[in-house]
């Protein structure tokens, strides 16, 4: 069981439910190793989005709130940081402010960058994941570090029933190293 073959299983696995939706940024077109984790979803499941990323977060946000299991992708923590009104201060909040009314379930997909065989610079490569809990009172963030973590987590989120959305981490480097 490799790392990046269960990243791949798990997202085949979300694509079977009629409900979810993909997005982000080179889903449905090369350009980050987020693109070759979504092979097995089918191109009508998948909405490529340009680079707004606090855009793209309320969007989610929205589908979710119309029914969706939107699966919103950041290729680095880094441009997660971008989206951080509407994660932390709209997605998160929902079911506070609306008292268990209003539960948009989304799930957020993203990267701590790899550091080999080139390191990316710092603003590729930053792990966020303790700064998110601190900021996020109803999003559950789950640290993949190791493969046989994966298939159960993104099985976990997708079927919820407390409607709470879940940020999923993976770390670039254990492509290949895992």
């Amino acid at each position: 069981m490799r790392y990046l073959d269960e990243v791949v299983r798990a997202m085949k696995m979300l694509a079977e439910n009629p409900k979810t939706v993909f997005l982000g940024q080179s889903i449905a077109y090369p350009g980050n190793i987020i693109y070759k984790t979504l092979v097995d979803v089918p191109r009508e499941k998948k909405i490529e989005m340009p680079v707004v990323e606090d855009f793209q977060m309320g969007f989610s946000t929205g589908l979710a709130l119309a029914g969706f299991i939107p699966v919103t992708t950041f290729p680095r923590m880094d441009f997660l940081i971008l989206a951080c009104n509407q994660l932390v201060n709209h997605l998160d909040k929902f079911p506070i402010i609306s008292q268990g009314k209003a539960c948009p379930k989304v799930i957020i997909k993203t990267m701590v960058g790899s550091v080999k065989p080139l390191n990316p610079g710092h603003q590729h490569k930053q792990d966020y994941i303790e700064a998110m809990r601190l900021m996020c009172k109803t999003v559950d963030i789950i640290d993949l570090t190791e493969p046989e973590q994966i298939y159960p987590a993104h099985e976990k989120a997708l079927n919820r029933t407390d409607g709470r959305s879940t940020l999923l981490v993976e770390h670039g480097d254990f492509y290949n190293e895992k």
